[in-house]
């Protein structure tokens, strides 16, 4: 499959360019790369994006920074507003080689949309500019890869499940369901996804409640849309997935007690 071509922001006086994009509920980017390093923010809603398998679900409390020539795809399951700051890499003290989630405080916030105003003299926006770097915290929490398999028997199963996460089948009936043997299935989820049936759906489950969660419902009623019988069992797959809770997770706080989702 050919790389999309690059889609650069145009060049500002200083070393960052900020974009703003609305987007309606359901509308994704098609899979595009800039020349230029970004960041991608939501300062309204919940925006989500897309490397290759790998997905970050990112509130106005966090941030993506995407290295100049990554082919990547954002996009909403809301209305919400996508931010970005491009930045010139010959002018970028931040080196990052992999997209990297950082934590957006207020004065971030403050400071992105004081940098999208188009009326700034040109020595405040420098000024303002190069405050940016020093704000850029990397949070751990790994994303979470939900990988497109390619054999279509695979494929069908794997559509089921991202239209229903709460599809309460087992391995044995999807199996049935499109007419090979549960060890055909086992073998076939494995050789095109990298992962075992239970291990991907898991994935697939959470990948969906993010939004959900990010969008301030409780876990117990999200924890039942996509396929969990209690919060507890939820929250007990997530931080074995992920390595962190929901509300760290989201909020990028170092402690829980300070970011605790609805339910929790």
């Amino acid at each position: 499959m050919a790389t999309p071509e690059p889609c650069d922001a145009p060049v500002g006086i200083g070393a960052i360019v900020v974009g703003s994009f609305p987007l309606t509920s359901g509308e994704w980017f098609d899979a595009h790369s800039h020349s230029q390093h970004q960041l991608a923010w939501s300062s309204r809603g919940v925006i989500s994006v897309a490397v290759d398998d790998t997905y970050w679900v990112l509130p106005p409390t966090r941030a993506l920074w995407i290295p100049a020539g990554t082919v990547h795809r954002p996009g909403a399951t809301r209305e919400a507003v996508l931010c970005s700051l491009y930045f010139r890499p010959d002018r970028c003290t931040v080196d990052w080689s992999e997209p990297t989630p950082v934590a957006v405080d207020g004065l971030l916030a403050r400071l992105i949309v004081h940098l999208g105003r188009d009326d700034l003299a040109d020595d405040a926006r420098l000024r303002a500019e190069a405050v940016v770097p020093d704000l850029l915290h990397p949070l751990p929490a790994a994303p979470i890869d939900v990988p497109s398999p390619h054999d279509e028997r695979v494929r069908a199963v794997a559509e089921t499940l991202l239209a229903d996460p709460a599809d309460p089948r087992t391995l044995d009936a999807h199996a049935r369901a499109i007419g090979v043997s549960r060890r055909t299935l086992t073998r076939l989820f494995v050789h095109d996804t990298g992962m075992h049936f239970d291990r991907w759906r898991t994935h697939a489950r959470l990948r969906a409640a993010l939004p959900l969660l990010a969008e301030g419902q409780p876990v117990s009623r999200v924890a039942h849309a996509v396929g969990y019988a209690t919060a507890s069992a939820f929250l007990a797959a997530f931080r074995r997935t992920v390595g962190t809770s929901p509300s760290r997770y989201l909020s990028g706080t170092a402690d829980d007690s300070l970011a605790v989702l609805p339910g929790e």
